[in-house]
């Protein structure tokens, strides 16, 4: 989700509510439930490379499998599976009763045209290899050497084989992804705007989409997992979300720095209605290591020093967050809590400028910061930041901004020198942040890091079966990208979440997972 997108978000902070879960069961309730959201960038599940976007597509859309607010990974369209002696070949044994939203049944066919249909060329998805680059296959069709995937094979209508080409604990949990999601053919080619009335398997159906106003879902009575307890969802895409949750306009809202002190307040009647919420998340400034200067790693590493975390998070953040001295955050498995990073010190920054091979902050190139921010306006964090670097390196720091989706594009070309960023987890395993952020070859390596002696690491870890011995290569690995100053990791963050008093069925996961089939309004 995800990435933040975990996938990937924008350095924003206020805290986007995209991450809620499944909570408990009772009968279908008739009222809407109102929620302020950003706009998303798509909702094709094969181009999703967002947090925000995943958070619709994982109510429109659906997999053979997907995760439970346990982070779990558990049936979806696939009732169960059989795994091979051998590790590499998954059968899935669908479900019968699974419809598209038009009525048409949904087979084993429609998961192999999905998953081609992602690995095409022309579809340009820029996730797929990352997601699905296991499979045999995939890397040959997404190269256009192959017009379908060896490794995925339809039985018959109810039965789906996939080989993968080496035993990966963790190849299941990439199947949640949105980019392993059953579209149907017909819906996709009915055009280029195919999207803005998408046929689903989800528990809710698009209805509505008007750009920059609102998005609105509805529910199904065909999903084959029970219909969704609320008739109606109304993302609001414009507004300030906390005035519009105090006036009775949606029902649920994040809370940023302007209005913590008061909700945090036990005497404010908004407090009996707060939600704190850690998030498997990582927020953090990436620096180009293939141009100038960060080709240096003694520049990365002054940088990284140059900034301080805990000034930052005490006087702009109002410590909402907790400072990050590595990439994975608490929570995730591999976590090390003793890992020390590269603090603040500005006389080893100015030291490690005389060292690299620039010699001195006047032999440096122009500084370009890249942030993500509407309307041209950068946050106070990311111009704290750029002072800093004035201030502790004496360099001068332009601040550029981009609007979200062309942000996205730019860091994915590896075209931004330095830039704010963060990571959202897809699925709980640290494979999700160290392998797939800095393998030299993975396709969001968006700072274009190379170390061979990780890759090699990271390779090993791919498939080691030993829960423990996995962990071990893990934490191994990560003090050494910490060390080589790809990126300076900023903090892990949690969200603060106003929920109204009849809102039932509420769970805050630290991830994009559904949800809002569980919820309903008393």
């Amino acid at each position: 989700m995800r990435k933040i997108a975990i996938a990937l978000v924008a350095m924003v902070f206020v805290f986007a509510l995209t991450t809620l879960a499944p909570g408990c069961l009772i009968e279908p309730g008739g009222r809407d439930l109102n929620l302020s959201r950003t706009e998303p960038t798509t909702l094709d599940p094969a181009l999703c490379g967002d947090a925000t976007s995943g958070s619709y597509i994982v109510e429109i859309f659906s997999g053979l499998v997907t995760l439970n607010h346990d982070l779990e990974v558990v049936p979806d369209i696939a009732k169960s599976w059989d795994i091979s002696p051998d590790g590499k070949t998954y059968t899935f044994h669908l479900r019968h009763d699974v419809m598209f939203h038009n009525g048409r049944e949904v087979t084993a066919n429609d998961f192999k045209y999905s998953l081609e249909r992602a690995a095409d060329p022309q579809t340009g998805s820029p996730i797929a290899e990352t997601y699905l680059g296991d499979i045999v296959g995939v890397k040959e069709k997404l190269r256009g050497e192959a017009q379908e995937i060896s490794g995925v094979r339809v039985i018959d209508d109810e039965t789906l084989e996939i080989t993968i080409d080496a035993p990966k604990a963790y190849f299941l949990s990439k199947l949640t992804h949105s980019t392993a999601f059953v579209v149907d053919r017909e819906n996709v080619e009915s055009g280029a705007d195919w999207t803005k009335n998408p046929n689903g398997t989800g528990p809710f159906n698009l209805t509505e989409w008007s750009e920059g106003q609102r998005i609105v879902l509805e529910r199904t009575d065909l999903f084959y997992r029970g219909m969704a307890k609320l008739e109606r969802v109304t993302f609001h895409l414009i507004g300030n979300s906390m005035m519009m949750y105090e006036d009775g306009e949606i029902d649920i809202t994040s809370v940023g720095t302007g209005n913590i002190e008061r909700v945090l307040d036990p005497y404010n009647p908004l407090h009996d209605e707060l939600v704190i919420a850690p998030q498997l998340s990582t927020w953090y400034i990436g620096f180009n290591s293939s141009v100038p200067p960060f080709d240096d790693v003694k520049v990365r590493q002054a940088f990284c020093h140059a900034v301080d975390k805990d000034n930052i998070i005490e006087i702009l953040l109002k410590d909402l967050v907790s400072p990050a001295a590595g990439i994975l955050p608490p929570g995730m498995p591999g976590y090390n809590e003793n890992l020390e990073g590269l603090g603040y010190d500005v006389e080893r920054a100015q030291q490690l400028i005389a060292e690299s091979s620039y010699g001195d902050v006047s032999q440096l190139p122009p500084i370009v910061f890249t942030v993500a921010g509407s309307g041209g306006a950068a946050s106070s964090l990311n111009i704290a930041i750029a002072w800093m670097w004035q201030e502790n390196l004496g360099v001068d720091v332009e601040i550029e901004t981009l609007e979200w989706g062309d942000f996205l594009d730019e860091m994915r070309e590896q075209r931004l020198q330095v830039f704010a960023t963060g990571w959202i987890a897809d699925y709980p395993d640290p494979e999700n942040f160290l392998d797939v952020l800095f393998h030299s070859q993975s396709r969001e390596n968006h700072t274009a890091y190379s170390n061979p002696d990780v890759d090699r690491l990271l390779e090993a870890a791919r498939t080691e079966n030993n829960f423990d011995a996995r962990l071990a290569i893990y934490q191994q690995v990560e003090p050494i990208i910490v060390d080589d100053a790809p990126c300076l990791p900023l903090f892990f963050s949690q969200d603060y979440l106003l929920v109204k008093p009849y809102i039932e069925g509420f769970f805050a996961a630290p991830m994009v997972i559904p949800y809002l089939k569980e919820i309903w309004v008393k």
